[in-house]
C-alpha cells in the first residue's frame, strides 16, 4: 500500500476512478471533519449529522466520474452536504423541537452569566428557527468561515443575494435571542 499524504485531492480522485480503495479512503479522511462539522451546523444533530455525512460520501463515489474538479474538492463536497441537508430538512417538518449541539457558535453573553455551552445550545436552538436560506448562510459564513465571495459559490448565488441574506439573517438570530432567551450580542 501507498502512502497518500503527499498526493493531491485531484490524484486521489484519480486513483479512486481506476479502482483504489485506499485513495477513497483517504479522501474520507481529509474531509470527514469538515463534512460533519457542515452537516452538524445545518442540521443541529448528531445522528442526522452522521447520516448525511455518510449520504455525501457514498454520492461522490456513486458520481466520481461527474466531479470536473473546476472546484477544490472541499468546495465541491461542502455544496454536496449542504444541498444534502437542505433536501433532509426538506423531508423532516419539526425539526427545529430537536436538542442540539453547535461546535463552533456566535459569541452571545447574557446577565445570567451561563456556561459557553449553554450559550452555544442557546444560539444552535435559536439558529434552528431561521427559515433555510438565512441559516444556510449563517452557517457558511459566521461559522464554517468561507467568505462572502466563497459563500456565493456554494450556494450558487449572487454576492448581493448573500450579504442581504446575511444581514437579514442575523437580525432575525438577534431578535430570537433577544425576544425568547432573553440574550444581547457582545
Amino acid at each position: 500500500m501507498q502512502s497518500f499524504d503527499k498526493k493531491t485531492d485531484y490524484e486521489l480522485v484519480d486513483l479512486t476512478i481506476e479502482g483504489d480503495e485506499f485513495a477513497f479512503a483517504e479522501i474520507i479522511r481529509r474531509y470527514k471533519g469538515s463534512v460533519a462539522t457542515t452537516a452538524m451546523n445545518m442540521l443541529g444533530d448528531v445522528e442526522d449529522a452522521k447520516e448525511v455525512g455518510h449520504q455525501v460520501f457514498i454520492r461522490f463515489f456513486n458520481t466520481l466520474k461527474k466531479y470536473r474538479k473546476e472546484a477544490s474538492l472541499n468546495t465541491y463536497l461542502t455544496r454536496m452536504t449542504i444541498n444534502l441537508c437542505l433536501n433532509f430538512l426538506k423531508r423532516r417538518k419539526n425539526f427545529q423541537n430537536r436538542s442540539y449541539e453547535l461546535k463552533n457558535a456566535m459569541s452571545v453573553s447574557t446577565e445570567n452569566g451561563i456556561s459557553d455551552f449553554e450559550s452555544k445550545d442557546v444560539v444552535n436552538s435559536a439558529l434552528q428557527k431561521l427559515d433555510n436560506k438565512h441559516r444556510t448562510v449563517i452557517v457558511l459564513r459566521m461559522i464554517k468561515g468561507y467568505s462572502t465571495l466563497e459563500t456565493a459559490d456554494l450556494l450558487q448565488l449572487p454576492k448581493g443575494t448573500v450579504l442581504s441574506r446575511l444581514k437579514r439573517g442575523m437580525a432575525k438570530l438577534k431578535t430570537i435571542l433577544e425576544t425568547e432567551y432573553n440574550y444581547e450580542y457582545t
